[in-house]
């Protein structure tokens, strides 16, 4: 069979959007951290990329469908929130408890039944809570730097109409273009360097675990696993869920104390490898799924040059990309968050409480908010 040059291609593209759309979110997620470093950030971004690459070729050779997984998004979103006064040792404790329960529902095949249990409203208010901050600094940044965020607002705007997959790729590609030409880079030439891994050893904590690995668990299960395995099914695949989820579970366990926070089903990205562009023939497009898996593992090696190329960037540029990458995900969840009438009420106070950024007990936000929702839920059902 001819080579067919669309697939490596469509592997590049989902490995550009996944990264414009989130990487500074994981920086921002590394840094907020008491005891950060550049080292430390640097191999978050190695464990990540490697634990994605592995989990998307292991998935895609043996079951020969197109099953990409990637870091959570809303994951790092939530952890910027969450780990503010945090140490790297009792976070990756709380990376680790997450994980093992993402595995406990691969191995046992709780995951259908264990997200029933939780109103599927309640987990989009709290994710809506956690994002909206970073929709909302989008505009704080246009008073500072009004002409790189209004054209990079536009260029999202037409790129929605004209060409969606990749909305979020020309947005980082205008904001670079008119920070370059505007003077607000900084720092000296890149060069190309070698990811050390940096191990930290786990420490558990009861309050951060609530805080922390609980909710981690709930986004990574409720925002990520679950549209990825729709994606697929939309996609005519029939989604291997139980053994995807023991795998990325299994390879999250083992790089967690080197930064890997959670790894799960892609969703934008991977329906990029799933469509026709990537190959007309269905059968051939996990292929896209490894090129793209290859793309994460060379991308890991060189995670040092990637903290570095982004550390160069303007903040204005990196907030206003994080900001309006979420920009769908926050619609999203505040439209399947308040569109059941049953739900509504418990899944705004829910938003409320979770956006609100309250810290009781040290427990954050996003648990409490979780907490306040179920309690108001459980109410109804008892008049």
């Amino acid at each position: 069979m001819r080579f067919a040059f669309s697939l490596p291609v469509a592997g590049l593209v989902a490995n550009l959007v996944g990264f414009s759309s989130s990487v500074a979110l994981i920086f921002q997620a590394a840094n907020s951290m008491t005891g950060a470093s550049s080292q430390l950030t640097s191999s978050w971004v190695f464990a990540l990329c490697i634990g994605s690459g592995l989990s998307s070729i292991v998935l895609s050779l043996y079951y020969r469908q197109p099953v990409l997984t990637a870091w959570s998004t809303p994951g790092a979103a939530l952890l910027i929130g969450s780990l503010h006064g945090i140490t790297p040792q009792l976070a990756t404790g709380a990376f680790l408890v997450s994980a093992l329960l993402i595995t406990l529902c691969g191995v046992t095949g709780l995951f259908a039944r264990l997200m029933h249990k939780i109103p599927t409203g309640l987990a989009a208010a709290m994710l809506a809570g956690v994002l909206v901050r970073f929709g909302m600094n989008v505009f704080e940044q246009l008073a500072i730097q009004p002409v790189l965020i209004i054209s990079m607002l536009l260029a999202y705007l037409l790129a929605k109409r004209l060409y969606p997959r990749y909305a979020i790729l020309l947005v980082l590609l205008v904001g670079s273009l008119l920070a370059w030409q505007q003077h607000l880079l900084q720092g000296n030439e890149q060069t190309l360097s070698i990811a050390i891994p940096v191990f930290t050893w786990p420490d558990l904590d009861i309050p951060t675990l609530l805080g922390v690995g609980l909710p981690l668990f709930i986004v990574t299960m409720a925002s990520q696993n679950l549209p990825g395995v729709a994606v697929m099914r939309a996609n005519g695949y029939q989604a291997p869920v139980s053994a995807s989820l023991s795998v990325t579970g299994i390879i999250n366990l083992i790089l967690a104390p080197l930064g890997c926070y959670a790894i799960n089903l892609a969703a934008i990205t991977a329906a990029i490898c799933m469509g026709p562009e990537a190959h007309e023939d269905p059968k051939q497009r996990y292929k896209a799924a490894v090129f793209a898996g290859i793309g994460y593992l060379i991308a890991g090696v060189f995670g040092a040059s990637i903290v570095s190329l982004f550390a160069v960037l303007p903040q204005a540029l990196i907030m206003g990309v994080a900001g309006i990458a979420l920009f769908g995900t926050i619609g999203a969840s505040l439209h399947s968050a308040l569109q059941n009438e049953h739900q509504r009420e418990a899944a705004l106070l829910t938003f409320l409480v979770t956006a609100s950024g309250l810290t009781l007990w040290e427990i954050g936000s996003a648990f409490w908010g979780l907490v306040v929702g179920i309690v108001v839920q459980m109410s109804y059902h008892k008049r």
